[in-house]
């Protein structure tokens, strides 16, 4: 390792976060990382289980005397967002992510830092490391592929784990408790084209660019600009003043993330030229006004480029083009019940073109199942009157606010006693593997909290480290707690 992280506290958490982070662990491709938690256990002598999809299960006797205490669960995920800059040679495909410190915060240079959740993972390694802590008998549970669709927490063998008080560390604001989530499912739509040549158009390559991006769960709220949708808005637009032949389009990298660059390959009538770049010019000016506040920094360019293409024919490009622009996005409903609590929401994270079709695929989020079901109701009966069709995949259960929880109140008397104060108790709109783990294990008492993390799954994701170091903290103080409860 390169020792960048050197001199932060705790030591420990930050030098297990260091050597997390330098394998590359992007969901998918989590053999790596799997690999250093299993080491770490194996030259620790704990025990230690890995299946067939690298979840990870570590255990730990209780310290003396705790031995005979409630199991505690200590429960993480593996995989991240892999996301860079677009001047970024990284190959986050096979290398770590390059770290780096103002001693305040620790990010990653030129791409997303992965502290979601590498930095829940490294506190519980810190913890299974230190022989000094009271503490009853651990399990610690690392899952695979969290950012897809909570598909690693589906595959865990639940029955190797004894604990039924789950401390999970994937949240990311110091502070609040996280008692509930929303739950979700991923939708994939596609619309079939047919191409035939336009020899005399002009060919445009079009992008939007300049916006934040973000998580499509905890920032959904925040008015950030979809740069997939925004560019099917602009083409919409030109659509209905001119003969316009779809090519290509693409933009996002992730359902769950809020696309920040999309761009598309159109051929334009040479008579329609100027108007095309005037429509252009004129629909920049107006998106960047309307997104000044919460998003400033859009642009959209419309440039000429020589191609020889074959772009999709009038009505596959109306088609494909008019699904796009008209099917949902952003928050579709807020709470009646919670106050500024987003209820149901999608994103239209992916946009990708074939030679036979145009692909989408949209993250939907509610906390009603009924609404969630609704959604995906909504975008397929759009995309099938455009012509094509829509699937679901991934569904998760949302995680249901418990009344009677002993876990929260050893968590609430921990914070006070860290930190001198109360800490706030709330939902998310995410999605979080507690929901999972709640409906595959009976009578499960969870709670999610984390440290500072800011504008995760993007290349200015950056974690906080004194935060860090209060938060680990507070989960010794936890832990000593539960032992003795």
């Amino acid at each position: 390792m390169a020792n960048i992280l050197n001199g932060l506290k705790p030591q420990k958490v930050f030098e297990f976060f260091e050597l997390l982070s330098s394998v590359p662990h992007g969901s998918g491709n989590t053999g790596p990382i799997s690999e250093i938690c299993t080491a770490f256990a194996r030259e620790r002598g704990l025990e230690c289980y890995k299946d067939e999809v690298n979840n990870v299960i570590i255990k730990k006797p209780g310290s003396p005397g705790f031995e005979n205490a409630p199991t505690v669960i200590l429960q993480g995920h593996l995989d991240m967002v892999c996301t860079k800059r677009p001047d970024c040679d990284l190959d986050m495909a096979k290398e770590g992510v390059r770290l780096a410190t103002d001693g305040e915060w620790v990010w990653a240079d030129g791409s997303s830092l992965g502290g979601d959740n590498a930095i829940g993972v490294a506190i519980a390694m810190a913890v299974l490391d230190d022989d000094t802590l009271e503490h009853p008998p651990l399990e610690a549970l690392f899952t695979v592929d969290e950012e897809t669709s909570l598909v690693g927490a589906g595959k865990v063998d639940v029955s190797m784990l004894k604990g039924r008080m789950l401390v999970n560390l994937d949240s990311e604001e110091e502070g609040v408790f996280t008692v509930s989530c929303a739950g979700g499912m991923r939708c994939d739509s596609t619309v079939p084209v047919k191409r035939e040549p336009v020899p005399e158009y002009l060919c445009y390559k079009v992008e939007v660019a300049g916006l934040k991006g973000g998580h499509s769960g905890a920032e959904i709220h925040k008015g950030r600009g979809n740069a997939n949708k925004l560019l099917a808005r602009f083409l919409y637009a030109a659509l209905r003043r001119m003969d316009l032949r779809l090519d290509e389009i693409s933009g996002g990298d992730f359902d769950n993330v809020i696309p920040k660059t999309s761009k598309a390959l159109v051929f334009v009538e040479p008579e329609k030229s100027v108007l095309f770049e005037e429509m252009a010019a004129a629909f920049g000016e107006t998106v960047r006004k309307e997104l000044e506040t919460t998003d400033g920094g859009f642009t959209l360019t419309a440039e000429q480029v020589v191609s020889d293409d074959i772009p999709a024919d009038s009505e596959s490009t109306e088609r494909a083009v008019t699904a796009i622009y008209a099917t949902p996005n952003g928050i579709q409903r807020m709470s009646p019940d919670i106050k500024d609590f987003v209820q149901t929401s999608l994103n239209l994270g992916v946009l990708r073109t074939s030679a036979n079709f145009v692909s989408f695929s949209f993250s939907i989020r509610s906390s009603v199942y009924s609404e969630k079901h609704e959604t995906f109701a909504r975008v397929e009966a759009i995309v099938a009157a455009c012509g094509g069709n829509s699937v679901m995949r991934g569904e998760y259960p949302a995680w249901e606010y418990r009344a009677d929880s002993k876990l929260r109140e050893i968590c609430l008397e921990a914070y006070r006693r860290t930190y001198g104060g109360e800490a706030k108790v709330e939902g998310i709109h995410a999605g979080l593997e507690c929901g999972v783990f709640a409906e595959r294990m009976e009578g499960l008492d969870a709670i999610s909290f984390g440290p500072d993390l800011r504008e995760v799954h993007s290349v200015r994701e950056r974690l906080n480290v004194n935060s860090t170091e209060r938060l680990y903290g507070l989960v010794c103080e936890i832990l000593r707690l539960a032992a003795e409860s």
